[in-house]
């Protein structure tokens, strides 16, 4: 939890956006593992945690808009908790701590509720992603569970973006020390990638490394060999000599903020003739598209250059071919790029998303493209600083995609289907680091993860050794 004063302040930001209304931010229930006293690691909903820090379930928060009270809805625990959980600082001795003087118990609630909507007054929420809160917010406001997401408030989603996709030093600092975590998860990783490993070893090890220094990984690790598969959770696959382990993996700390990173290593510590040009060109498109990330640009054209890039550098070696804008205008690269440079990052390893994706990544000026593969750009919207975001270009060779792309003579023009053929056991390569927006340019966050060609060769050619870092809590 950080100083009292940040959450009052980001508090009294979102007020100066909104006029009218109260906003109701419900906590994070448990969520049961197999049965109800089982639950997994409690996670709060970051958009209650931005605002009112508390760590725990069983919580609203309430803030009036046109009066300015706001008041912190919870039980306090009683003995039975108490003889499983320890004592428990009270309800009013957590508002304090991020500075609300006023609370109630949670049941007052329903009749806040009641008195706002008798008196006309909108009630602002944001939607909802887990079940239970849906239904209880369908039982507050007396609607149909099925309708609450339809019910948010598009004036709260577009308030809370505005605040959130600005980081502050205070927040770029906690994803910096998530990204710390994420170099070791890494580089372990790198010297862990030897022929006779089984990936779940890996897995294992790495997510260990995030939950032993600051808390558990910021989304399921994706870990395989099968790297063509974009999201790859299955972690079965024995390591062998001539393959390349993707990994994309990242650390949440304690305060939510989270790191995302994909790193590419061949199995054994070399690559083949074949495997490093492609990575070079991978690679090339992530540093030219980085360097030229900058404020007042969109995201969209940083997702162009890396497109472009790909299809000069497959054309080089004969996998495309034609005029290179021509190709880019009509969309050749997403057979082996078939997803967006990036995302927003923060609390969320895709932060705000759960608010709705082109609320986050599009606006008025910039709408999202309805073309294959650049459809699945997360951001394209104008960068400003303090917008903290990730870079992951990719070159994949999908079987099922080539098969498709060519029986409906998709691109004919542009690639080299008898070439590409030849490539449908390599696998896929994908490099990513966390990129800040400042005032005039960029900075990539964080400890430098190896990823040139000899800095992850001499990396995976070492034998895996404990370094000891200092944890975050």
């Amino acid at each position: 939890m950080f100083e009292k004063h940040i959450y009052s302040d980001r508090r009294n930001r979102l007020k100066k956006e909104i006029n009218e209304g109260v906003a109701l931010f419900p906590s994070n229930p448990e969520a049961t593992f197999n049965y109800p006293a089982n639950t997994y690691h409690y996670r709060q909903d970051s958009q209650f945690s931005y605002f009112f820090g508390i760590n725990r379930p069983g919580f609203a928060g309430w803030i009036d808009f046109e009066s300015g009270e706001e008041i912190l809805f919870g039980n306090d625990v009683e003995i039975d908790d108490i003889i499983w959980m320890g004592t428990q600082p009270s309800v009013a001795d957590q508002a304090l701590e991020v500075n609300i003087g006023k609370t109630l118990p949670y049941s007052k609630l329903v009749d806040f509720i009641k008195n706002a909507l008798s008196k006309g007054r909108k009630i602002h929420f944001l939607p909802p992603y887990r079940g239970e809160v849906m239904i209880e917010l369908g039982q507050l406001l007396g609607i149909s569970a099925h309708e609450v997401k339809a019910h948010a408030s598009i004036n709260l989603i577009k308030a809370v973006v505005k605040l959130k996709e600005i980081k502050d030093a205070l927040e770029v600092a906690e994803i910096e020390k998530a990204v710390e975590i994420a170099w070791l998860m890494h580089t372990t990783a790198m010297k862990m990638a030897k022929p006779g490993m089984v990936e779940q070893e890996i897995a294992g090890t790495i997510e260990g490394i995030s939950l032993a220094l600051g808390g558990p990984v910021s989304f399921p690790i994706i870990l395989s060999v099968d790297g063509q598969t974009l999201h790859n959770h299955n972690h079965h696959n024995i390591l062998t000599e001539g393959r390349m382990l993707v990994v994309d993996a990242g650390a949440e700390i304690h305060s939510l903020y989270s790191s995302d990173i994909t790193r590419t290593i061949p199995v054994g510590g070399k690559f083949s003739q074949r495997q490093k040009e492609i990575y070079e060109i991978v690679l090339k498109a992530n540093v030219e598209s980085i360097a030229a990330t900058k404020p007042g640009h969109e995201y969209r054209e940083m997702h162009m250059l890396a497109a472009r890039t790909i299809i000069e550098g497959l054309k080089g070696i004969g996998l495309m071919k034609g005029d290179v804008d021509e190709a880019l205008l009509a969309g050749a690269h997403t057979l082996f790029f078939p997803h967006g440079l990036g995302h927003m990052l923060g609390m969320d390893v895709h932060d705000l998303e759960s608010l709705g994706e082109n609320y986050v990544g599009y606006d008025e000026h910039t709408k999202r493209s309805s073309q294959f593969g650049t459809a699945y750009l997360r951001l394209g919207k104008k960068l400003k600083p303090g917008f903290v975001l990730t870079n992951e270009p990719g070159i994949y060779f999908i079987p099922a995609l080539i098969d498709k792309f060519r029986a409906e003579g998709m691109f004919k023009d542009f690639i080299n289907y008898d070439k590409v053929e030849t490539y449908k056991d390599f696998g896929g390569i994908r490099i990513e680091d966390d990129i800040l927006v400042t005032d005039t340019s960029h900075r990539i966050l964080g400890k430098p993860i190896p990823k040139t060609v000899a800095d992850v060769e001499t990396t995976a050619a070492q034998s895996r050794e404990w370094i000891k870092v200092k944890g975050v809590f």
